[in-house]
């Protein structure tokens, strides 16, 4: 039985993978701070268990802690070993992710999002567990690459949180150039992950204020509110931005792809995205039509730090890790709309 580690195990990509690998057989340890998520999801994920007559709940491990404390990360790789269980890899997910908040707080982004991670490289090279998957952005690409993005594209970030997440990127690959012939490293940029379990018990619930356009719609539905889009001048077809929208479990099985890959020792970064470009109205279109309902919008300025397109070219994750996403736009909309009405207020 091989024990996973996923850091920032209770977020929302991170909770989903989570349920995905213990149906799969997995062991799997959670840590998280829980400074932008709910320890409720551990309990919605052992009650998912239940009702598919799974009696797993032993194979579940929830550690509440911080991604920067190196004693409470040792311990948990200390006493894995000392209980003949190791940990054989890690998803790395932890971070702090919002483009407007990084503008404002930067010196956070570059503690949690680069000096957490060195932490833990740290902590798993001296427990000799040498197979990381880590959690990226698309933000990398920045605005003056031409979409569709190519992995082989020179990253442009163009805010503080996606200059984090290329440092970590820049960090991974410069520690693997000294440890090449035993490391694993897979880097996956994240287009934009959207919907949710379909049982609606896993969900996106930011416990601080939504950063992406996905949540801001759920919250516009449910609470009856004007939504605000950011910008109707974008150089695109109507002026609203556009993104690669994916749906969450498609990112799950990216991530579970790679893990279980065999991708010789060394670092390699892959798009998670459908290819696939949707404006911002499209989707609420779309989301409307789905779900026969109506969200109210306004149209504001331009939030600092937004890009107006973001489209991956996922051909690489298709050829090296076998990946296809199965979703479409639709049902993204359809798990969401489910997630939101059964959880209106989320995991409280």
């Amino acid at each position: 039985m091989k024990k996973i580690l996923i850091t920032g195990g209770t977020g929302y990509i991170g909770s989903h993978t989570a349920l995905n690998l213990l149906q799969r057989g997995y062991d799997v340890l959670i840590i998280d701070s829980n400074i932008n998520s709910s320890q409720k999801v551990i309990s919605n994920i052992n009650f998912i268990l239940k009702k598919l007559d799974l009696d797993l709940i032993g194979n579940l491990i929830f550690n509440k802690g911080d991604i920067r404390d190196y004693f409470f990360i040792e311990n948990i790789f200390k006493n894995c070993i000392e209980n003949n269980s190791p940990i054989n890899a890690v998803i790395h997910f932890a971070g702090l992710k919002s483009v407007a908040e990084s503008k404002i707080k930067p010196l956070n982004y570059w503690d949690v999002n680069v000096a957490g991670t060195i932490n833990l490289l740290k902590i798993m090279e001296k427990y000799n567990c040498k197979n990381l998957i880590f959690s990226s952005s698309a933000c990398v690409y920045g605005e003056k690459n031409k979409p569709p993005f190519k992995e082989s594209l020179m990253p442009r970030p163009v805010n503080p949180y996606a200059k984090s997440k290329l440092c970590v990127e820049t960090i991974l690959e410069d520690f693997i150039k000294s440890n090449k012939n035993n490391w694993r490293i897979i880097n996956l940029r994240y287009f934009n992950p959207i919907g949710s379990h379909h049982s609606g018990l896993l969900g996106e619930d930011p416990l601080n204020i939504p950063n992406n356009i996905f949540p801001l719609i759920l919250n516009a539905y449910i609470n009856k509110e004007k939504l605000f889009i950011f910008g109707n001048d974008w150089p695109t077809k109507d002026g609203t931005c556009i993104r690669d929208y994916i749906h969450v479990e498609d990112v799950v099985e990216g991530h579970i792809k790679a893990l279980e890959s065999n991708l010789k020792f060394g670092f390699y970064s892959f798009n998670l995205g459908t290819g696939q470009g949707t404006s911002v109205l499209e989707l609420i279109k779309t989301f409307e039509k789905v779900n026969n309902i109506k969200i109210k919008y306004k149209f504001s300025k331009r939030r600092d730090g937004d890009t107006a397109i973001l489209i991956a070219d996922n051909s690489l994750a298709k050829k090296k890790l076998n990946w296809y996403p199965q979703k479409d736009l639709c049902q993204m909309c359809k798990d969401g709309f489910n997630w939101i009405t059964k959880n209106p207020n989320g995991y409280n």
